[in-house]
């Protein structure tokens, strides 16, 4: 089963090659992987899709909470979530079918960003599914090229991830941590 995990980590060097480490040395596959900044300075957030079981997701979110840059870590699967990818598709075009593309794109509410004599890109954002199924519409046109970002995540509702179950209380954008935060610029 494919799971959806929200880390926020410091924005430091190495966090990143660290948390992809922990996956490769338990032997797991990163589907997806999107690093950001958030709204508070120096924390990254990272959406991270990984297949298995429930013990083995549970066991892995233990061992990411003891990296030392991971601020919290919380599993959105099975919650109420939303979830987006993007993808830019550059497809060949001629006089003939750039009609047919732009309708297609339109179909699935996508939109072109750029235009060339012989080619359309296309940007189209939205779940898998819908990445996918416009993937298969245009590749009998003719897919030059294709880059998508993976899947970005947050739940449902009101509430801040840091104000859930996270490493320490948030007061405002002030987090008390349990645990020291050196060098972490958040007041």
């Amino acid at each position: 089963m494919k799971h959806t995990l929200v880390v926020l980590v410091e924005d430091k060097p190495g966090v990143l090659n660290r948390v992809a480490s922990l996956f490769r040395r338990r032997a797991f596959n990163i589907e997806s992987l999107t690093v950001g900044h958030t709204e508070t300075q120096g924390i990254s957030r990272m959406t991270i899709v990984v297949d298995g079981d429930q013990v083995s997701v549970e066991r892995l979110t233990a061992y990411l909470h003891k990296l030392v840059n991971v601020i919290q870590v919380d599993d959105l699967t099975g919650k109420p979530m939303v979830s987006r990818d993007l993808a830019m598709i550059k497809v060949s075009t001629n006089p003939e079918n750039r009609a047919e593309i732009i309708q297609t794109a339109d179909v699935f509410r996508a939109r072109v960003v750029d235009v060339t004599a012989s080619s359309l890109t296309i940007e189209v954002t939205g779940d898998e599914q819908k990445i996918d199924g416009l993937v298969e519409v245009l590749k009998p046109l003719g897919i030059i090229e294709m880059v998508r970002t993976g899947a970005v995540a947050m739940s449902r509702g009101g509430e801040a991830l840091m104000n859930s179950n996270g490493n320490g209380k948030v007061y405002g954008s002030v987090v008390i941590a349990e645990r020291p935060l050196e060098n972490l610029d958040l007041y």
